[in-house]
């Protein structure tokens, strides 16, 4: 069995879930197929049983930038395609791949897997980002669902999500968790990057892109009735005007540090095993890989109550749920765990074990290899 990857994000070019699930993926099902990966970059690998392969633009659009942007994924989905592909199944990640996936199917013939990341239709936002061009990749995206073979979801609420939005069989449909590598991703008591960033005090840790779908505005907010320093690592903001917005709200806090840039790997493995609590207000999350993380390094939650989110952190077991959009509560259940050092340790415990029992990344590429042996067999 051959199967070829198409995704924006793959590393070094990574700012995102996406990009980290199709990296930690990759590497597992490697070990039991061949696997040749198409991205946008100017990735150049081979291997026994492994190729890489980057692609860039056609050529430079004039227009709209955003328009632009937008027309420029679909030119690079074109480059992907007009290599000869001679894989059995190719799997897409994001809408941003989507196009290529569906002309593939079309043009080798390949079965055709789509994994959803996120949905057009619950991040309206999006349109500060992409303008008109918004309405592209809504269409990229149903046009992708509705013709794949095979769409997996990376929560139960997402597979409930596509239903309610998109014409599609539910036998098509495949629920599949994002994963964790527990070798890499385990307590860790370094203090280099608590030193280079002059952290010397208790901590509470965000990690996330800068977009409104984090809800960084409401632990900003929350912030200020937070009794310990609030830590918010960051990268690849959506529109320069979320930008602007989060740094104007940081000048309204006292107890918070912004490091705006994309950290090493070991750097974020050391943050969430020194911070007492990590806190993720998202306002929409279809899964969430920033919880597995923090509850990997045996880190208490406390999380927005949405999406897949509820399919992760068990409430009162590995951390707290709140409403989102409430940085009062918000405050009240991190400065809860921040008093309570024994149920933040149990909270931290339990989660180690959580993340384990049932999100190893052995265990999805299993799942995923087996999708991909029923979907071989369909006629």
């Amino acid at each position: 069995m051959k199967v070829t990857f198409i995704t924006k994000e793959y590393p070094p070019n990574v700012y995102g879930g996406a990009g980290v699930h199709v990296r930690y993926l990759v590497q597992e099902l490697r070990k039991m197929i061949d696997i040749e990966v198409r991205s946008f970059g100017e990735q150049d690998i081979k291997e026994e049983g492994y190729r890489i392969k980057g692609y860039s633009t056609l050529g430079k659009l004039e227009g709209d930038p955003r328009i632009s942007k937008a027309l420029d994924t679909l030119g690079i989905d074109l480059s992907i395609v007009n290599d000869v592909m001679d894989s059995d199944i190719v799997h897409t990640h994001t809408w941003y791949a989507a196009f290529a996936g569906f002309l593939a199917k079309m043009l080798y013939d390949n079965k055709f897997v789509l994994t959803s990341h996120s949905l057009e239709p619950l991040r309206p936002w999006k349109e500060e980002q992409l303008g008109s061009g918004y309405k592209l990749s809504s269409w990229v995206e149903k046009l992708g669902i509705e013709n794949a073979d095979r769409v997996v979801a990376v929560s139960k609420m997402m597979k409930a999500d596509i239903l309610k939005y998109f014409d599609i069989d539910e036998k098509k449909i495949k629920v599949i968790y994002n994963g964790i590598d527990l070798r890499k991703w385990k307590e860790t008591l370094t203090d280099y990057t608590l030193k280079e960033y002059g952290i010397d005090e208790e901590f509470v840790l965000f990690v996330g892109r800068t977009t409104q779908q984090k809800g960084m505005v409401y632990l900003i907010e929350a912030a200020k009735d937070i009794k310990a320093k609030v830590v918010f690592c960051t990268s690849a903001p959506d529109t320069p005007e979320i930008e602007q917005l989060i740094t104007k709200k940081m000048k309204e806090t006292t107890n918070t540090l912004w490091i705006n840039k994309l950290l090493k790997e070991e750097q974020y493995i050391e943050l969430y095993s020194n911070a007492s609590v990590f806190a993720c207000p998202s306002i929409y999350e279809p899964f969430g890989i920033i919880n597995l993380e923090a509850m990997a390094c045996k880190t208490p939650v406390v999380a927005s109550k949405v999406g897949g989110i509820k399919e992760v952190v068990v409430e009162g077991e590995t951390g707290f749920f709140v409403e989102p959009a409430k940085p009062k509560q918000l405050s009240e259940k991190i400065n809860k765990l921040l008093y309570d050092k024994a149920l933040a340790k149990k909270f931290g415990e339990n989660g180690r074990k959580r993340v384990e029992e049932f999100f190893d990344w052995k265990i999805i590429a299993k799942q995923t290899k087996e999708m991909y042996e029923e979907v071989l067999k369909e006629k």
